[in-house]
């Protein structure tokens, strides 16, 4: 696939200047960097989990988590990284205007009512042993978020040699793979609608980390060295709050940054912040991420009514909202809303809004191959879905995951029920899948397969 030519070529020249002194650099496809993956595109072109297990089988390691967090845990070498809050003290009352007590339509919030430590934490990834932790802010937030939300919903990304972290308002940090901290940025406080939280990762691609700052008070887009966090560009955005994470992708021969929001979705030259196209078409509250394969950008919402859309970038230029060229397909059926869709090979995959129903479309022609299929006896699903080895994954909030066959028609192959529940998004790493639960974190994997195929 085209698209992964070009992000492994990216990572490779990343690792390279690591490693070049002590070590042949890692390889890329093998890495989960980013919170979908080595593509982006939630897929893993090397991965070889397995489909069944339980709590008695297939664990490798169950490690307990203190606090709460919803971020998806990224991985490099035999280093996985996730992000915590961790709830401390007293109880103590909020500032008169804070934007928990007066966020616009404020509902079913959780109240952030004791100080909180905002946490890094690195674990080897083989054993499930800590190698270390650092508290980045100690604070109590300033929002509440959803009941379903978490202080520490931000992916943390990495290059193999900056580490990249986000708790939004509590800030924005640069480390290496130690733990050493090379430079903190504080962007402001960000004013959610509803006082729902924040939860937008940042993107990293060469020397530029960028952030999406949708909210209810002026939204902005920032780019910002990785080295240093100097501020490399900054575009102020007509929009409110999505919780989108913005997508580097490469296209005739340049970077583009894309983010999906309500009012437009937009891509912004990386090296410069100039707009280089803008689409309609999406509604309030943007959450799920877009997605690209190949030349193609899916992107999707499904809050006040129900919208895909695909985007061919060889005719991307200007407003495409009306360009037959540019707009490669649309849909208005069963679209997802917090999830962030799935390619696969030729292949889409997708949750209804966030209800247990599965639809694949070929990605290319938005020609549909099965669903809405009914993912019997799950429930609410947030976590994105993944794909390895011919399988898609798919994780809910009851603590169940499925594994249907990658393929044109829909089969179940397995469902495999943990005691936890599953906000965070699956990853693969060779043949170990890793499940970031409310309250523990899994590495799941065959025992024909340990000790094996663990070369990064």
């Amino acid at each position: 696939m085209h698209q992964a030519s070009i992000f492994c070529s990216i990572l490779i020249a990343a690792s390279a200047t690591l490693h070049a002194a002590d070590s042949p650099p890692l390889n890329p496809a093998n890495q989960w960097a980013h919170w979908r993956g080595p593509l982006q595109t939630g897929a893993s072109p090397n991965g070889t989990p397995p489909i069944t297990w339980s709590e008695s089988t297939n664990i490798l390691w169950k490690l307990p988590l203190d606090g709460l967090g919803h971020s998806t845990p990224i991985i490099w070498g035999d280093k996985l990284f996730l992000t915590l809050a961790i709830p401390y003290g007293k109880q103590l009352p909020h500032a008169e205007g804070d934007g928990h007590q007066h966020a616009d339509g404020a509902h079913d919030n959780l109240d952030p009512a004791q100080k909180q430590r905002f946490i890094i934490l690195c674990i080897n990834r083989l054993t499930g042993k800590p190698i270390w932790q650092k508290t980045l802010r100690d604070e109590q937030p300033h929002e509440g978020t959803h009941t379903t939300g978490s202080w520490a919903s931000q992916s943390p990304v990495t290059d193999g040699q900056h580490l990249i972290v986000s708790f939004g308002s509590r800030g924005l940090y640069g480390l290496d793979l130690d733990g050493n901290l090379l430079w903190e940025k504080d962007l402001g406080n960000l004013y959610t609608r509803h006082g729902h939280g924040e939860g937008s990762s940042p993107a990293l691609h060469a020397n530029t980390v960028v952030v999406n700052w949708d909210h209810e008070q002026q939204s902005f887009v920032v780019a910002l060295d990785k080295r240093t966090g100097k501020e490399l560009w900054k575009v102020q955005r007509d929009e409110n709050t999505s919780w989108s994470t913005p997508l580097i992708v490469k296209h005739d021969g340049a970077y583009q940054v894309i983010i999906s929001a309500t009012g437009r979705i937009r891509s912004y030259a990386l090296d410069t912040g100039d707009l280089i196209w803008e689409c309609g078409g999406l509604t309030r509250n943007v959450v799920a991420s877009p997605v690209h394969s190949d030349g193609i950008v899916v992107l999707s919402n499904s809050y006040d009514a129900q919208v895909m859309i695909a985007i061919t970038l060889a005719h991307a230029h200007g407003d495409i909202s009306k360009n037959p060229d540019a707009i490669a397909w649309t849909l208005d059926r069963f679209t997802s809303y917090v999830p962030t869709p799935l390619i696969y090979g030729e292949r889409i995959y997708f949750i209804r809004h966030l209800q247990a129903f599965l639809s694949c479309l070929n990605v290319k022609t938005g020609t549909p191959l099965f669903g809405p299929a009914r993912l019997t006896g799950m429930n609410m699903i947030f976590a994105s879905p993944i794909g390895a080895n011919n399988h898609v994954y798919i994780a809910d909030r009851s603590g169940l995951t499925t594994v249907i066959k990658h393929a044109d028609t829909f089969t179940i192959v397995t469902q495999n029920q943990l005691d936890d529940s599953f906000t965070a998004s699956p990853l693969v790493i060779g043949p170990t899948l890793y499940l970031r639960g409310a309250k523990n974190l899994y590495a799941i994997e065959s025992p024909s397969s340990q000790g094996a195929s663990h070369t990064p």
